[in-house]
């Protein structure tokens, strides 16, 4: 049954190749979706920005790729990750970075 989570990562996340990052991590972990810088919410991430993803997949490989967000690339710091469990409206059949 297909699972989908939105994140929103907070912490030291932009500009340390997080996105790029997250990308290599969901083809490996085999979950689809997106992940995009996001400077619009600063009620959620503060004035300096986070990073906010959409996870699609079984839930077993869903709950894995959040696991491994929650820990980062060794050149970021991860503060925070918001979990929201939704009901997924589109489905992707692959992981992109969005601008």
């Amino acid at each position: 049954m297909l699972k989908q989570a939105h994140l929103y990562i907070k912490g030291d996340v932009i500009g340390v190749g997080f996105r790029a990052w997250t990308k290599i991590q969901a083809k490996i972990t085999g979950v689809n979706g997106w992940v995009k810088n996001s400077f619009s919410r600063p009620d959620v991430f503060g004035v300096n920005g986070g990073v906010e993803a959409l996870i699609q997949g079984e839930e077993e490989k869903v709950n894995q790729m959040v696991k491994t967000v929650k820990t980062g690339p060794a050149v970021s710091r991860v503060e925070d990750v918001e979990i929201f469990w939704q009901d997924a409206k589109e489905i992707f059949d692959s992981f992109e970075i969005r601008k």
